[in-house]
């Protein structure tokens, strides 16, 4: 039974660590991490202008979670080497124990190294075209969701909450404490969508 539990928690830790995030690097990665700011923050002005007082603070307090995050990333996160390294450690252990998993992804570290200065400037302008990209399509959902509060739009953002409750109970169980704070008021900014959604609901 011990060594069920120790499979059990091993593999929950392995599970974790995909939703710990690592230390961006490089434009492409700020601009990842940066994204979720300008997103919340272009959404809160669009509901500031259109008169939904109570919508836009919620999506502003989105983006104010998410810098703070993304402020923590950049200082407390491990680096993209540091969380290669505990992955595989956790991997090592659950195959000690008789684990069977998925073979691993290809590692993509090794192979940039012989790809030319112009692929990789091309790969990074790509990346940061779908980040791009990635903020209009949210800025329009943004805006649009939820338009009431309807059981689909409980569910949607209970379960955001809830998320990052979570997320932040593991940050601060690992010592980050920005990390911690900024998914804490996302947490607190999409539960106030959820109540905004009741006042005020879109037309």
């Amino acid at each position: 039974m011990a060594r069920d539990d120790s499979k059990a928690r091993l593999e929950l830790q392995l599970t974790l660590l995909a939703f710990d995030g690592i230390r961006p690097s490089g434009t492409p990665g700020w601009v990842s991490a940066v994204a979720p700011v300008v997103t919340q923050a272009a959404v809160g002005a669009g509901h500031w202008a259109a008169g939904r007082r109570q919508r836009a603070l919620a999506a502003w307090a989105c983006a104010a979670g998410s810098a703070l995050a993304a402020w923590g990333l950049g200082t407390e996160a491990p680096t993209r080497a540091e969380m290669v390294k505990n992955t595989q450690q956790h991997r090592d252990l659950l195959r000690k124990l008789g684990t069977r998993l998925p073979p691993e992804a290809p590692a993509t570290a090794g192979t940039q190294t012989h790809l030319s200065q112009r692929s990789q400037n091309a790969l990074s302008a790509l990346a940061c075209a779908q980040t791009v990209s990635g903020v209009v399509f949210g800025v329009r959902s943004g805006l649009r969701h939820p338009r009431q509060l309807t059981v689909h739009a409980i569910a949607s953002e209970t379960f955001s909450t809830v998320l990052y409750v979570l997320l932040a109970a593991r940050a601060v169980q690992r010592r980050g404490p920005r990390i911690a704070a900024g998914r804490a008021l996302y947490a607190a900014g999409s539960l106030a969508r959820l109540r905004a959604a009741s006042a005020e609901p879109l037309r």
